[in-house]
């Protein structure tokens, strides 16, 4: 009989697959808790880190036509510089301060650009690069480097269209980096094989979604996942203090 934990994983990063294609954000904010959950911390960030990298590169095969190629080496240079202070900030401080303070101040950006106050700092140079280095710090420390870009999306009035495969290109950096510090993890076979099976049928269904979704909608989708991202990271902080 198939553990119900598994059945979990294997649902929740179908879902996530889904979400991460049809908006461009959404896999580790949905499949991630519950991969920790199941599989522990170590584990489950790993595994998180692996199947969002293969997302990415699967997503940004299919959508690399409308990549802003300029903002995507900004802000992958911004990621570059966050990581060592990340690592720094995660070493120094105790977790669930660092959680509780993070997913505050992206809740609070969020909510300003959701009531229609855009960040208009974003829009001048250099805003890429900063989007960038939090979305790398953050996932760095807390495992939720989406709201930063999605701020600066619609912050920027960016088009959804270039959005996807931008900011895949940014997130498949971002996790083979991550890869590279702690090493692939150990689990079994089937799961891994379950795993990727539901990635591809969750890419299926989010590629389909995404043509019937308007680009309010969309945007909608996106500030919501972010604000579930910082909600988990303060859930996760209070929980652990």
């Amino acid at each position: 009989m198939v553990p119900l934990g598994d059945v979990l994983a294997v649902g929740a990063v179908a879902l996530g697959a889904t979400m991460q294609r049809a908006t461009g954000l959404g896999f580790a904010l949905v499949a991630a808790p519950f991969l920790v959950v199941i599989l522990g911390p170590f584990s489950g960030v790993t595994l998180a880190n692996l199947l969002s990298a293969v997302i990415n590169l699967i997503v940004l095969s299919v959508t690399a036509r409308a990549l802003r190629r300029r903002v995507a080496v900004q802000m992958i240079a911004g990621v570059i510089l966050a990581l060592p202070l990340g690592v720094w900030v995660v070493r120094e401080l105790p977790g669930p301060v660092l959680l509780v303070g993070i997913g505050l101040i992206t809740a609070g950006s969020v909510t300003w650009v959701a009531v229609g106050q855009s960040m208009s700092f974003l829009r001048q140079w250099g805003g890429a690069v900063a989007s960038g280095f939090a979305s790398g710090f953050f996932n760095t420390t807390a495992g939720t480097g989406g709201p930063p870009l999605a701020v600066y999306a619609v912050s920027t009035d960016w088009e959804h269209r270039s959005f996807v495969p931008t900011v895949q290109l940014v997130g498949l950096v971002t996790n083979v980096l991550s890869l590279a510090a702690k090493g692939p993890p150990v689990l079994s076979w089937r799961l891994l094989l379950a795993c990727g099976v539901a990635m591809l049928v969750g890419i299926g269904g989010g590629h389909w979604l995404a043509r019937w979704l308007p680009e309010t909608a969309t945007r909608r989708w996106v500030l919501g996942l972010a604000l579930t991202g910082s909600v988990i990271a303060i859930a996760k902080g209070l929980s652990a203090w």
